[in-house]
């Protein structure tokens, strides 16, 4: 070896686990190896120590697992099929932990799909990569001082948010270390697109798992000095300023011929009993989209624009529209993919903003597909928002729900990223650190999903840049909550 950090690893006891088992004895750097199993599984494999445990993913399997480790590093392999290791795999690993002193390390790896093998890369891990699903990969490598102070601190005894609690509070005293090197194999086993993994929070059937994860993640805010209470809000004055028109429907829009005639037609049907109009900012389309957009310029509620600039994303459309001097009192967004669901979504999503004296409303959507039929996972409610911490769990989470709607005075003192992923979650989490946030639980939107979608079949290099860019959002968002109560 090319240092003395011997590795005890930590294996489910399920599949052929036998392999994997095979794989990490043969590698100098391993001290033990130590089946995790669930109570009366008959999993032996010779020269294996044993450790009974409900779920790896429990509080009580992390403080198992850590009062057993013994050697200066532990390795837990989260999957229960083969783990195939590269060549000095986990000697590469031990003496990067040496060099750096990280308490967690985790690595690029390979998958095997359908036989074949392909590049797995994960991304780094951040002060906001508070996701529960953060995905780094299935071999996690600790540093067993770190393991088991860290251990010692938790608190909770969560069923499925144990180790999900452990990293949390590792990283409050230690780095997370991602080693940008291909140093593993495993089987792939979630194969469904990225279009369809992001709804997993929303599922209610996960609505136990993600109670637990809130939970743990609402500790660790306040740990690091980034809770917000549920009382610490401003007031909005909705008579601060005087506009023409009560609400505003914004429509961004690039080469969506198929869909952009539906969407005007259900903002022009609204019922309701205030002015309101519709600004779609065309970010230069080639495709026939201007032109279907002109089909409508006889209804003087319809407003054009072309911005002069042509370096605009989806934020920066949204922001032209919000700063026109026509925009109205509230700005409500709608996707170029989508429809309203009902004539009463401007009413009902107006109300709602003096209902709750709120500086930002969310509606609730249905899933459907081109043709309108329903399709999984079906409403999105986003039932994790509750008035007493919504505003906290948000950074948890990984967005907020749809329709989105502003009072245009706090919209124009924050502006959207000018980006064209993750720009309205920026947006939602400035606002709520500092106001309220309406929720509209019936559906108010019928989000169309299609081969077009900017989040759907993505491959994993835009999925990871997606992901990683979300993280930056809620790394600086922290950081201002921290520094909001230090100001208090």
């Amino acid at each position: 070896m090319i240092n003395d950090n011997k590795i005890d690893c930590f294996v489910l006891a399920a599949g052929n686990v036998a392999d994997t088992v095979s794989g990490l004895k043969a590698c100098p750097a391993v001290n033990s190896v130590t089946l995790v199993e669930a109570a009366g599984s008959k999993a032996d494999v010779p020269g294996c120590g044993k450790l009974s445990v409900d779920s790896m993913q429990s509080t009580a399997a992390v403080k198992a697992i850590a009062a057993a480790a013994k050697a200066p590093l532990t390795l837990l392999y989260t999957k229960p099929d083969v783990l195939q290791l590269g060549y000095q795999a986990l000697e590469r690993i031990a003496l990067i932990a040496a060099d750096c002193g990280a308490g967690m390390l985790y690595a690029d790896h390979y998958h095997l799909k359908d036989g074949v093998r392909a590049k797995a890369p994960v991304i780094d891990y951040q002060f906001g990569s508070l996701r529960d699903d953060f995905d780094f990969g299935s071999v996690l490598v600790f540093s067993t001082d770190a393991l088991k102070e860290s251990a010692s601190r938790m608190t909770a005894d969560y069923k499925a948010a144990g180790l999900y609690d452990l990293r949390l509070k590792l990283s409050q005293k230690y780095a997370v270390e991602h080693i940008n090197e291909y140093l593993y194999t495993d089987v792939e086993r979630d194969t469904r697109s990225s279009g369809q993994k992001i709804y997993d929070y929303c599922d209610p059937r996960n609505n136990a798992v993600q109670l637990e994860m809130e939970a743990a993640c609402t500790d660790h805010l306040k740990q690091i000095g980034a809770y917000l209470a549920p009382t610490d809000f401003r007031d909005v004055d909705f008579d601060s300023e005087a506009f023409d028109a009560e609400a505003t429907v914004v429509i961004p829009v690039l080469n969506r011929v198929r869909v952009i005639r539906d969407a005007i037609k259900s903002v022009l049907s609204q019922e309701a009993d205030f002015k309101f109009n519709l600004i779609v900012v065309d970010n230069h389309s080639t495709d026939g989209t201007s032109e279907a957009i002109d089909e409508f310029s006889a209804d003087p509620r319809l407003i054009h624009i072309i911005p002069e600039r042509t370096d605009l994303g989806i934020g920066g459309c949204w922001n032209v529209a919000a700063n026109d001097p026509r925009c109205g009192k509230f700005i409500i967004g709608l996707d170029s993919d989508d429809i309203y669901a009902t004539p009463a979504t401007l009413r009902t999503m107006v109300a709602q903003f003096y209902r709750e004296n709120a500086a930002m409303v969310c509606g609730t959507y249905k899933m459907v597909d081109v043709k309108l039929n329903e399709i999984p996972p079906g409403i999105i409610d986003h039932h994790e928002w509750t008035p007493d911490n919504g505003r906290n769990n948000a950074l948890h989470v990984n967005g907020f729900g749809g329709p989105r709607a502003f009072y245009t005075p706090v919209y124009r003192t924050l502006q959207l990223p000018d980006t064209c992923y993750g720009e309205d979650y920026a947006m939602g989490l400035m606002v709520c650190r500092n106001y309220r946030v309406g929720r509209v639980y019936d559906v108010m939107t019928l989000a169309r999903r299609w081969d077009d979608n900017t989040d759907a079949n993505l491959d994993i290099n835009k999925e990871n840049a997606n992901n990683l860019y979300k993280d930056r959002i809620r790394t600086w968002e922290v950081k201002a909550r921290i520094q909001k109560n230090k100001n208090k």
